[in-house]
């Protein structure tokens, strides 16, 4: 009786334990995903070998304009290639071999160095929407977004375990004047979370300015030896290169800071309609940019970039989650292989306008094919609507919990002795259950990947509960997460001298607001 009541006493108390645990507040981060499972190659060698030979042929006799930038074109000019006004024609086999100088693999360090992250490779990084004007959210509808939506917006990357990088312009504050958003950006990333970052490519200056406070930040020498940013350099395609990115572009190489070189193609619009020839006209301007920014520093980090989607003909409207889509997604990474470079593509994209059902198939479609595809820089990975148009808060904790299932399929099948279950198959035997077998007992909280948002519960529950569909649980797993929300602890004269700098900046010029 009283050993009864021990072990009941025992029970207990481990419930109330498990109970305890559940219900903590703990921010944990996962560890970059590393595939254990193959990629998959859509094309076969001739026609990877069609594509490269056709991009060399783009670049030796049409060429690649270097607008406004008098730099850059004496730069290729003393490479070898022909430059005739702003046009720059590269000879075959020159941008590949500059290309060749870039790091397959580098490391980016975060301020807390658990949560650095490896680009290139098997890995594959995680980082959040860039880049929208508005933001859409169950409690105040769709908006322009101010810099409280882009403080919430890194303080919910902060908290979310599957997602690996802070990002950059998560939303675009609209109520900061454009000279001095940037400023205010950076700043909410180093001091409200500590994952890695990307810098702002608005203007050469305010890339300085990233660089000036990742030095205040790291220390000078430590900036001058690793990789703390990455940064987005869209090319304007077709086969254009502006001086507003290519004037970032500099700066970052300069100071060895990693930039993703990346055409921004719709097929149809900016790009042929067809999949190889998209990727012809992809890879062309990918190793013009990556090419270029060897030449203003051998050996600078960069990523091959890819963001394609397709064009509807009725509309005009840019689509996304199509299968055209996913096929030059897999084509570029093929490409981006061959050229040892890492590769950035994919994300949550969707043209959905709510968080709505089409978000979720199309959203689906990109994150799958971007794993598969064998990306390594994966911008966009949560909080993508209306075809980038809206950072949704929403879809943000939605998209961010799905990278959970990611980071599952990629750990692959494991066949040790253990998950060889044999000693569970003979414990069980014919007519059995596996509930309350051994393996099972060790093994049931981390056999299968479980959502931390989805419902699961038995109807009655679910109704109980006032029958909530995935956006109302979703708003309220914002509402938790921002009220758990604490910053983590950083150098108080470190965020002092950052805060200075700001201010200092802020102070030097007028409010522009184009």
């Amino acid at each position: 009786m009283g050993e009864a009541a021990g072990r009941r006493r025992a029970r207990t108390g481990g419930g109330a334990a498990r109970r305890a645990e559940r219900t903590a507040h703990r921010v944990e981060t996962a560890r970059f995903i590393e595939r254990n499972i193959p990629v998959f190659d859509i094309l076969n060698a001739e026609a990877l070998e069609i594509i490269e030979a056709n991009a060399e042929t783009v670049l030796e006799e049409i060429g690649v304009n270097f607008v406004q930038n008098p730099a850059a074109l004496e730069r290729w000019r003393a490479a070898g290639a022909d430059v005739q006004g702003e046009r720059v024609r590269i000879p075959r086999g020159l941008a590949r071999q500059l290309c060749a100088q870039a790091p397959a693999r580098f490391t980016q360090l975060a301020r807390n160095p658990e949560k650095s992250v490896e680009i290139g490779g098997d890995t594959m990084v995680c980082a959040p929407v860039y880049g929208p004007p508005f933001v859409r959210s169950a409690a105040g509808g769709r908006r322009y977004a101010t810099m409280e939506d882009f403080r919430n917006f890194v303080k919910l990357g902060y908290m979310s375990k599957w997602l690996h990088h802070s990002g950059g312009t998560v939303c675009e504050p609209t109520d900061i004047p454009v000279n001095k958003r940037h400023l205010d950006m950076l700043l909410a990333h180093v001091t409200l979370s500590d994952k890695p970052f990307m810098g702002s490519v608005t203007e050469p200056s305010r890339a300085e300015d990233c660089v000036r406070m990742c030095e205040i930040l790291f220390g000078a020498e430590t900036v001058q030896a690793n990789t703390v940013m990455t940064s987005l350099v869209n090319v304007n395609s077709p086969l254009t290169f502006d001086d507003v990115m290519m004037g970032a572009l500099e700066v970052y190489a300069a100071a060895g800071q990693a930039c993703i070189v990346s055409p921004f193609v719709v097929g149809g619009a900016m790009a042929p309609v067809s999949v190889a020839g998209t990727l012809t006209q992809v890879l062309a301007e990918v190793m013009a940019g990556v090419a270029y920014a060897q030449l203003v520093r051998a050996g600078a980090p960069v990523i091959f970039g890819a963001f394609v989607t397709s064009i509807d003909m009725n509309s005009g409207a840019p689509t996304f989650g199509t299968p055209e889509a996913s096929q030059i997604l897999y084509g570029a990474g093929q490409l981006a292989r061959r050229m040892n470079l890492p590769f950035r593509s994919g994300g949550a994209l969707c043209g959905s306008k709510l968080p709505d059902a089409q978000a979720a198939y199309e959203t689906a479609n990109t994150l799958n094919a971007a794993l598969l595809g064998g990306v390594n820089f994966m911008l966009h990975s949560c909080g993508w609507l209306e075809g980038g148009l809206v950072a949704s808060m929403e879809k943000f904790v939605m998209d961010a919990d799905q990278l959970g299932a990611l980071h599952k399929m990629a750990a692959g099948v494991p066949t040790d002795l253990k998950a060889q279950a044999m000693d569970a198959i003979r414990e069980v035997g014919p007519s059995g259950h596996y509930l309350g077998c051994a393996h099972t007992q060790e093994f049931f909280k981390s056999a299968f990947w479980r959502s931390d948002l989805l419902d699961y519960k038995p109807f009655e529950t679910w109704d109980e509960e006032g029958a909530r569909d995935t956006q109302t649980l979703a708003a309220a797993r914002v509402e938790k997460l921002l009220a758990q929300y604490e910053a983590p602890p950083l150098d108080p004269a470190v965020a002092e001298e950052l805060e200075a700098y700001v201010a200092q900046r802020k102070a030097e010029m007028p409010d522009a607001f184009s």
